[in-house]
């Protein structure tokens, strides 16, 4: 490999490095961060000392017939990236003066705000934020600011909550991914819902972040009436899993709607009666049944996959047959369709993220601080979104045709 040619350092940078060297001792790595920190506070300074001049119409030391002139200064700390920066900030009688290099009531020069949201969005608790802080930045963020902080982006969340969606949206998946939460000093499981649509252009689009205890067909119905309120009139395909209630609130709040059991939840049930040994075996014959060309012969591929297995697994292959109307929908679509609806990578790749607060945070303090974590590395994780999924065109052209009229 090549060696990167080294940049020759231009004779003005050179003299400023020999007289920082020269006037602040410096010897590690250490001296040069607090003689930097040092310059910082003085450029500051000075150049408040010159929009201050600004302001007045004349120098420091020059008469003048205004009758507004320096009436002393404001002890001020600023926090900034080498930590905190003490500074005198020029005041005029008249007491109009408005700095702009540090306006007045800010004391952060950091961006530590961003920061701390930042970092909540990658899944870390208060209190290894609030260590952070203190280790790179120098001084002390408390666990109440760091909350206080992220409370912020409340509002955010409401309005995010709250906003027009489309008219319609070919698919739409729900899943349910559990969280330990504390509640009046008792931890407890709930579900976060994660509703995820693709648009009509196939780009995938997280509708809503739901926390919710109970499933039930009112509960589910709320929900969905929600999308309703929100401005979508119709959902082609909704794949979900066996949530309580779906079925029923689905056909009350979308009659026409296509509910396709999600095949990605079945297939784990499923291998949940399986011994290790023997998943791959069963994986394979439960690939024959959801791969099958229709459903006369997925449903024959069921009964045989059934049959091999019973006197082993007797209540592995028992949900096929009560879900079959409900699993056999994607039968009449080709296999670009049915990928993405019975892979479900559009959410699996989201819910992998998701997934990850749990190895970092054993126990949320409350629902408020599990939907500030969601929602962070929800809209961290979906930055990346700016694409169409594989083959979009073609799947769009045939739900053109299998549901004439309904895609406008």
């Amino acid at each position: 490999m090549a060696r990167r040619r080294r940049e020759r350092m231009s004779e003005g940078k050179k003299n400023i490095i020999a007289g920082l060297i020269q006037e602040y001792n410096i010897k590690t790595a250490e001296d040069i961060q607090e003689a930097l920190k040092d310059l910082l506070g003085g450029t500051i300074q000075e150049m408040m000392e010159t929009e201050l001049d600004e302001h007045l119409g004349y120098d420091e030391y020059e008469r003048s017939d205004n009758p507004d002139y320096r009436n002393g200064v404001k002890h001020k700390k600023l926090r900034s990236s080498y930590g905190e920066i003490p500074i005198d900030v020029p005041q005029d009688r008249d007491g109009d003066f408005e700095p702009q290099i540090v306006p007045k009531r800010k004391k952060d020069i950091s961006a530590i705000e961003q920061k701390i949201i930042a970092m909540s969005a990658k899944g870390m608790t208060t209190r290894q934020i609030s260590d952070i802080v203190e280790d790179i930045y120098g001084f002390e963020v408390s666990e109440s600011m760091v909350t206080a902080v992220t409370n912020k982006i409340l509002p955010q969340i409401e309005e995010w909550q709250q906003r027009p969606l489309s008219a319609v949206y070919p698919i739409v998946f729900i899943d349910a991914i559990h969280f330990s939460v504390r509640d009046e000093h008792i931890v407890k499981k709930i579900a976060a819902y994660i509703i995820l649509g693709v648009n009509d252009e196939g780009k995938k689009e997280v509708l809503s972040i739901t926390i919710g205890e109970n499933e039930s067909a009112k509960y589910w119905l709320g929900v969905l009436n929600e999308l309703k309120n929100r401005g979508v009139r119709d959902i082609l395909i909704l794949c979900a899993d066996g949530l309580s209630g779906i079925k029923e609130s689905i056909a009350a709040a979308y009659p026409n709607t296509e509910y396709q059991r999600c095949i990605v939840h079945q297939v784990r049930n499923t291998l949940k009666y399986v011994a290790e040994k023997d998943k791959k075996a069963f994986a394979n014959d439960l690939k024959s049944i959801y791969h099958a060309p229709n459903e006369e012969s997925g449903y024959e591929r069921m009964q045989s996959v059934t049959k091999k297995w019973q006197e082993k697994y007797p209540n592995a292959m028992r949900r096929w047959e009560e879900n079959w109307d409900v699993l056999s929908p994607m039968f009449k679509f080709s296999a670009e369709v049915r990928k993405v609806m019975y892979t479900t990578n559009a959410i699996e790749s989201l819910n992998s993220v998701l997934r990850r607060l749990n190895s970092q945070r054993s126990v949320f303090p409350s629902d408020t601080a599990l939907l500030k974590a969601l929602y962070l590395t929800t809209f961290e994780a979906t930055k990346k979104w700016t694409m169409p999924l594989r083959n979009w065109g073609r799947v769009y052209g045939e739900l053109s045709i299998m549901y004439d009229g309904r895609l406008v």
